[in-house]
């Protein structure tokens, strides 16, 4: 019986770490442990509270091994942690850096222990991205892809080296200046959506470089509006939409405040929010291929 602590055990890959783990007969959940306290519910129908300490954890649990899914930024202490205690660990964390593999290679050597390293953004499911792309290309299905930048996952440079390759095969690309910005390296001129800040222009100017450069059939971008007066929110609308009239390609643009922001605004303050999805040029999708 391998007893096995879950570090990250609240977050999507670590919660069903967690669920796995119950299912197998050769594991055992020793513990546990995120950066907040709470109570998980198995499929056992046993409950267990997540500790808050991961040295003190591994004290008290004894495991066998830690397997770990947290973030960049704190995965180095963790498992600093991990194999100076002499556990071993397994990590779907991502973020290494050359001299932080040597680090780790040498204090798992020093403490006669071992790790595993296989971040969920490895070289195989990259591969099995681009065959997947292929392979739609080939039988005429239309590929779609939302950028959707989480710093979590991998660096800005690291993005744009895979995706960029990517963007071959993609007819229909979904992002906001962010995602443009941090995975295919378009910088949307002064724009600033933290502070309200929209360069209409600069959009502009995104969506024409990335339809010359990767060829795409139409691009899906998103505005963010707050208003109070429903009146101005349809004259923003006509001006913002009258902006972005490009005709040498397909644009749609979602003028949006529906995140989680603007919804805390509006419970706090009853603002009127606009969401409106417009094809600039009638478009007349293939449903056989394609939803939105």
């Amino acid at each position: 019986m391998i007893r096995v602590l879950v570090n990250g055990a609240l977050g999507r890959m670590g919660s069903e770490v967690v669920k796995k783990d119950c299912a197998e007969a050769d594991l055992e959940l020793a513990a546990v442990v995120d950066v907040k306290e709470a109570s998980i519910t198995l499929d056992t129908g046993a409950v267990m509270t997540t500790q808050t300490d991961l040295e003190a954890a591994i004290k008290a649990s004894t495991p066998d091994v830690v397997v770990d899914f947290t973030r960049p930024d704190v995965v180095m202490n963790n498992l600093r942690k991990v194999l100076k205690l002499g556990v071993r660990a397994v990590v779907g964390t991502t973020g290494f850096k050359q001299p932080d593999l040597d680090e780790l290679d040498a204090l798992a050597k020093e403490n006669n222990t071992a790790l595993l390293i296989a971040p969920n953004f490895a070289l195989g499911a990259v591969v099995m991205m681009k065959l997947a792309c292929e392979a739609a290309k080939r039988h005429g299905v239309t590929v779609s892809v939302d950028l959707n930048f989480r710093k979590k996952l991998w660096s800005s440079a690291k993005a744009q080296k895979v995706m960029t390759n990517l963007m071959q095969y993609v007819d229909v690309c979904i992002g906001n200046e962010e995602d443009a910005e941090k995975v295919l390296g378009f910088k949307p001129g002064n724009t600033d959506v933290t502070s309200g800040e929209l360069e209409l222009a600069g959009y502009k100017s995104i969506f024409e470089q990335m339809v010359e450069k990767f060829n795409f059939e139409y691009v899906i971008s998103s505005l963010r509006v707050i208003c109070c007066n429903p009146i101005d929110n349809s004259a923003i609308n006509t001006r913002l939409l009258s902006e972005f009239n490009v005709k040498s390609f397909n644009l749609i643009v979602i003028i949006s405040g529906a995140d989680s922001n603007a919804t805390t605004s509006i419970s706090s303050f009853s603002l009127t929010i606009s969401r409106v999805c417009v094809p600039i040029e009638p478009v007349e999708p293939n449903t056989d291929n394609f939803f939105i």
